[in-house]
C-alpha cells in the first residue's frame, strides 16, 4: 500500500497545475518547451566553441552536443566522470547576474591549455601546473565568450557577457552552486569535443533551473515578437475608377523570332600583366593573436648544441666538457615554447643571468612559427 501514495513533490505539482517543483526558489522545473529552447541554446554554443577551438588548434574540431537535460547538481560531478575536474565560474551579465558554470575533467582542461600555448595536446604533463591553470582559464574565457556572443543573437538585441570569473581544479565533492541546496535542479548540456590527432573530451555548461528557465522564456518571447505579422500600410486615398471609361482592351504583343548573328571582327587578345609581388610584406590578422595575447609562455636561451654517441653519453662524468656548435661570442637563441623568436648575447645582471636582445625575428615569420 505504501507505493500506492503520493509523494509531497507529486502533491505539490498537482497543486501547481502540472509543473514539478524544483525544490528551491528555482521558479518550478524546466518543461518540455523550455528545453527545446535550451536545447538551441546548446547547439548554438557548441557551434561558437567548435570555431574558436578550431581556430587556436589549427586543424579540424568538431563539437557535438552529447546531453541536455535537468538533474540535480550534485550529479555534475558524477556526469563529469572524474576524481579531479576543473571548474570555471563566472556569472552572466544581462541575464541578472545568473551564476553558470564550465566543467570538464583535469585531462580535458590540460588539453585545452596546451592548445591554447601553440602545442600539439599528444605531451601532456600528469598534472597541471599554474601555467596550464592560467592558460586553461584564459581558454575557457574565450569559449564562453564567443558562446554568449552567439547565444546573444537568439534574444535578437539583449546582450550576454561572461563576467567575475575564476577557474580551478575541484574534486569528486564539488557542486556548481554552493548557495542553493545540493539537490537543486540545474540544466546541464554537454559538449563533446573532438579535435583532430587528440584525445575526445567533453566541456559541461550549467545553469541553475531558474536561470535557465529565464533564458529560455527571453529567447521565445523575443522569437515570437520577431515573428509577429505586420499590417501593411494602407494608402490615404485609394484612386476610383472613373464610370465614364470603358475599359478598353490591349491588343496581344507579337513577337517575330530574331537570327542571332556572329561577328567575325579581329579580337585584340593579348597575355595578362601582373604586378611583381616581391618585397611585399605578408599582411597578418592579429584577431587570433588577441585571443591568446595574456597566455604566460616560456622563453628558453639556447647556447648551442651538439650531438653525441650513447657511449659518449654513457662515459661523462663530472669534469667532462660537451663542445658545443656556436663559437664564443655568437649570439644566442631566444626560443619562445620551442620556437626561434630573437637573437640575443648573455650579460650579467646583479648575480644572474640574462640576455640583451640583438636582433628580432620579422613580425610574419614569428607568427608562422606559433602556428597562427
Amino acid at each position: 500500500m505504501g507505493e500506492d501514495f503520493l509523494s509531497q513533490d507529486e502533491i505539490d505539482a498537482l497543486l501547481s497545475g502540472g509543473k514539478p517543483s524544483s525544490g528551491g526558489g528555482g521558479g518550478g522545473g524546466i518543461t518540455l518547451d523550455e528545453m527545446e529552447v535550451l536545447k538551441e541554446v546548446a547547439s548554438t554554443a557548441a557551434s561558437s566553441v567548435g570555431g574558436v577551438m578550431g581556430m587556436l588548434a589549427g586543424r579540424s574540431v568538431s563539437v557535438s552536443v552529447g546531453l541536455c537535460e535537468s538533474a540535480p547538481q550534485n550529479s555534475v560531478v558524477e556526469k563529469v566522470g572524474a576524481m579531479s575536474i576543473f571548474a570555471f565560474s563566472m556569472v552572466w551579465d544581462g541575464l541578472d547576474d545568473a551564476p553558470a558554470r564550465l566543467v570538464t575533467t583535469d585531462r580535458g582542461a590540460l588539453t585545452l591549455a596546451d592548445l591554447m600555448m601553440g602545442g600539439d595536446a599528444k605531451e601532456l604533463p600528469e598534472e597541471p601546473n599554474d601555467l596550464y591553470l592560467s592558460a586553461a582559464q584564459e581558454g575557457f574565457s574565450q569559449l564562453i565568450g564567443s558562446a554568449l556572443t552567439s547565444i546573444s543573437g537568439m534574444l535578437k538585441g539583449a546582450r550576454l557577457a561572461p563576467k567575475n570569473t575564476s577557474g580551478g581544479l575541484s574534486d569528486f565533492s564539488w557542486v556548481p552552486f554552493d548557495s542553493l541546496p545540493v539537490t537543486e535542479e540545474a540544466w546541464v548540456s554537454r559538449l563533446d569535443v573532438e579535435v583532430e590527432g587528440v584525445e575526445p573530451f567533453s566541456i559541461f555548461l550549467v545553469l541553475p533551473a531558474g536561470s535557465a528557465k529565464e533564458l529560455a522564456n527571453r529567447i521565445r518571447e523575443a522569437s515570437a515578437h520577431q515573428e509577429k505579422p505586420q499590417e501593411a500600410p494602407r494608402p490615404a486615398h485609394s484612386p476610383q475608377p472613373s464610370p465614364s471609361r470603358a475599359p478598353q482592351t490591349v491588343p496581344e504583343a507579337s513577337f517575330a523570332p530574331r537570327s542571332a548573328s556572329i561577328s567575325t571582327a579581329p579580337v585584340d587578345v593579348r597575355p595578362a600583366e601582373f604586378a611583381p609581388l616581391g618585397g611585399q610584406e605578408v599582411a597578418v590578422s592579429s584577431s587570433a593573436i588577441d585571443l591568446i595575447a595574456d597566455i604566460p609562455v616560456r622563453i628558453t636561451v639556447e647556447l648551442g648544441r651538439a650531438r653525441k654517441t650513447i657511449a659518449d653519453i654513457l662515459n661523462m662524468s663530472p669534469g667532462s666538457v660537451v663542445e658545443l656548435n656556436r663559437m664564443a661570442g655568437e649570439p644566442v637563441d631566444v626560443l619562445v615554447n620551442g620556437k626561434l623568436i630573437a637573437r640575443g648575447e648573455v650579460v650579467v645582471i646583479d648575480e644572474s643571468f640574462g640576455v640583451r636582445i640583438t636582433e628580432i625575428v620579422s613580425r610574419v615569420e614569428r607568427i608562422r612559427s606559433m602556428g597562427v
